[in-house]
């Protein structure tokens, strides 16, 4: 039953969105493999208890993996979730309020209601200015700092900031999906 307030929105994302083909150089890949939490344990590594992660190469570990060039997080958020440069937009501006201290255009750049660490939620901005040094601990804003957008983990569940600390996702607009708008949606 916990899994449902994830399911929903990502389902209802997916069923709006059309990505576009693979390029044609590109050999095909396996899907990723879901992985999640059971229930009552918390999720490894700090990822959100939605993430998906992609199957490992046989050929080369992950640890050895080098991280992404810049247009190819660009172009797996344009394949996988769609407008990129919307993304980068609230990544920045998100992180420049959480640097600056900015606790009001922190709020704009945050969905309602929003997930928080250990399964609870904020419901809406005032919630959310009373427990801010609770939601965005040192760790967090660290995290937030150190991350650049060229480097983000990019997965069906949206784009990831740290370890899972942050995570921001698209919603539809309309019933055609054909507006979205981006929103930090977990801070954990």
């Amino acid at each position: 039953m916990r899994l449902i307030p994830f399911l929903v929105p990502t389902l209802l994302l997916a069923a709006c969105s059309q990505p576009a083909p693979p390029p044609a150089e590109t050999a095909p890949t396996s899907p990723p493999v879901a992985t999640t939490a059971p229930p009552d344990e918390a999720p490894a590594a700090g990822l959100s208890p939605d993430a998906v992660e992609p199957a490992a190469d046989a050929a080369q570990p992950p640890a050895a993996a080098a991280p992404a060039a810049a247009g190819d997080v660009r172009q797996r958020i344009d394949s996988v979730l769609g407008d990129a440069a919307q993304y980068e937009a609230v990544f920045i501006a998100f992180q420049k309020a959480v640097n600056g201290g900015d606790r009001a255009a922190v709020v704009e750049e945050v969905r309602f209601p929003l997930k928080i660490a250990n399964g609870a939620t904020i419901a809406g901005p005032g919630e959310f200015q009373r427990n801010y040094e609770r939601i965005l601990t040192p760790a967090v804003r660290k995290a937030i700092a150190a991350q650049t957008f060229d480097t983000v983990m990019v997965n069906q569940q949206g784009v990831m900031i740290g370890d899972g600390q942050v995570w921001l996702n698209g919603a539809c607009l309309d019933k055609a999906c054909s507006r979205t708008e981006v929103k930090v949606v977990t801070i954990q």
